[in-house]
């Protein structure tokens, strides 16, 4: 069926969580509390030496600079679940989420339209592109600081945290966006939705700029039509 009005996030956001925030990471990462993710051995970053405005500029010229993307995810729900799965991007407006099972979602936005599908239950719902969580990261060129409302930025020798509330098209929804200080890319993001309830969402083995099928970008509105019908 085909959605109108404002969307919450508690609807569709854990659906989207993945596809709230999208890009790259470099190298597969376990979500973990900061503490424990400090007590790694890691090689020590470089001293960041950016205001909050410069900050959230640098992330979106990286944004900008990668058109075609494909990897894996891996989410973790409210209460702990982990679903993993494929991603494929095109931009501008295109993206597919194919989740592995024991998880039966496929979600696909067209440009135009975004689909979240159920392959076990074989129903669909549809939304304006525009209505959901997608619209800012899917645009041709993003400026998060000129198209979003970033409420908070946190920048750290090795981390650059961003906020980014959207209470005009959502009744209640935040995005937490944590990327590399040192190379702007994105390490992992949060979606709250209306309910107060955080999902958490990591991609690995990425190309970035690489070759996307258009294909996988297709929305069934035909399907749409007869379950709308109540068809078999």
């Amino acid at each position: 069926m085909i959605g109108s009005g404002a969307i919450s996030l508690g609807k569709i956001g854990r659906g989207l969580a993945i596809a709230a925030a999208l890009f790259i990471s470099s190298a597969p990462m376990i979500l973990q509390p900061a503490a424990a993710q400090q007590a790694q051995p890691t090689e020590k970053p470089q001293p960041v030496a950016l205001t909050n405005v410069q900050a959230v500029d640098a992330v979106s010229q990286y944004f900008n600079s990668v058109r075609n993307m494909h990897g894996k995810f891996v989410q973790f729900g409210p209460t702990g679940g982990r679903v993993e799965g494929q991603f494929f991007i095109s931009r501008p407006g295109k993206v597919r989420f194919y989740y592995n099972k024991p998880s039966t979602l496929d979600i696909i936005a067209d440009g135009s339209m975004v689909s979240v599908k159920d392959r076990k239950l074989q129903t669909q719902d549809i939304w304006p592109l525009s209505q959901t969580p997608l619209r800012f990261l899917l645009a041709d060129t993003i400026d998060l600081r000129r198209d979003t409302n970033v409420t908070n930025v946190v920048v750290e020798p090795d981390l650059i945290t961003i906020t980014i509330d959207d209470k005009t098209r959502f009744t209640s929804g935040r995005l937490t966006l944590i990327f590399d200080a040192r190379n702007y890319k994105l390490k992992q993001w949060t979606v709250r939705d209306a309910q107060g309830y955080d999902t958490s969402v990591a991609i690995y083995d990425v190309v970035e700029n690489g070759k996307t099928n258009p294909d996988l970008f297709k929305i069934d509105y035909i399907a749409n039509s007869r379950q709308k019908r109540g068809d078999n």
